[in-house]
This record gives structure tokens, sequence and C-alpha cells, in this order.
């Protein structure tokens, strides 16, 4: 599993002109994809690491501060690029594989006592941000310890 990880003032996720989801205060959102080798074993490790990065005001991580996390399912984060001018999508799982390990995620991360709302799961999503620093991160589970 991939993560783009954005320390935001707000953010939020619109589909079909209503708001789905926003952060009800400064917090991170949270873009991630999802490949055909990832287990639930993944989605853990990412989540842990997440909920415990220090990367908010004052060297802080999510848990720490009680950070509201914003995750919004994001299959291009698997596109690859590298050949031709279209991206090829065949590293992203398929709907039946990813979604189920969004919602463990999400829930994974809730469990750490963390606030998170999400977008809609394959629906054209408007997302807005006010990206803090800016700071972003990228986190594979794959190179996690």
């Amino acid at each position: 599993m991939r993560a783009v990880v954005t320390r935001c003032s707000e953010a939020a996720v619109e589909v079909d002109g209503e708001i789905v989801g926003r952060l009800p205060a400064p917090g991170l959102l949270v873009l991630v994809g999802v490949t055909h080798a990832d287990d639930e074993h993944e989605a853990a490790k990412l989540a842990r690491k997440l909920a415990n990065l220090r990367i908010l005001d004052g060297e802080l991580g999510a848990v720490d501060a009680g950070a509201p996390l914003l995750v919004v399912s994001q299959f291009t984060l698997y596109g690859d690029a590298r050949k031709g001018r279209r991206p090829s999508w065949s590293a992203a799982s398929g709907r039946d594989h990813s979604e189920p390990l969004v919602e463990r995620f999400c829930e994974l991360l809730r469990a750490e006592g963390l606030h998170v709302e999400t977008g809609v799961f394959g629906a054209m999503m408007r997302v807005s941000s006010v990206n803090e620093g800016p700071f972003t991160v990228l986190l594979d589970s794959a190179e996690l310890a």
C-alpha cells in the first residue's frame, strides 16, 4: 500500500456537489492506494506508521496531537508512466481487493483513537486542501520495517 500524506489546515472531499468528508480541525490528508500483493498485514504496517509519524507541529504524531485524518482512496498512486504517453494502471488493485483494505486501514487508524473521515470509494471526487508547510511525505508499506 502507498500513501501520500499532507499536513493540512483544512481539507474536504466532495462528491456530486456534496461534502462527504472533511478535516474538522488541522490534520492530515491521506491519499491511499492498493496493489495486488497487499494484504491486512500491509494495511496494519501503514496505519501504525501513519498514526505515529512525527510530522505535525512540535514534531508530534497524529495520535499524540489528536489530529484528524481525511483518507481518500487513490488508485493512481500505482500508475506507471515510464513508457508512452498514457499511464498504465495494471499495478493498481481492483475494487474487490482494494476497498476492503482501505476500509481496514481506516478501522486500524480509528482503533488508535484517531478521528478518520473518508471519501467515497470509486466515486469521482473533488478533493480540496490547504497544505501547511507545505509538508508532504510518501509512505510505501513495502519499504516499512
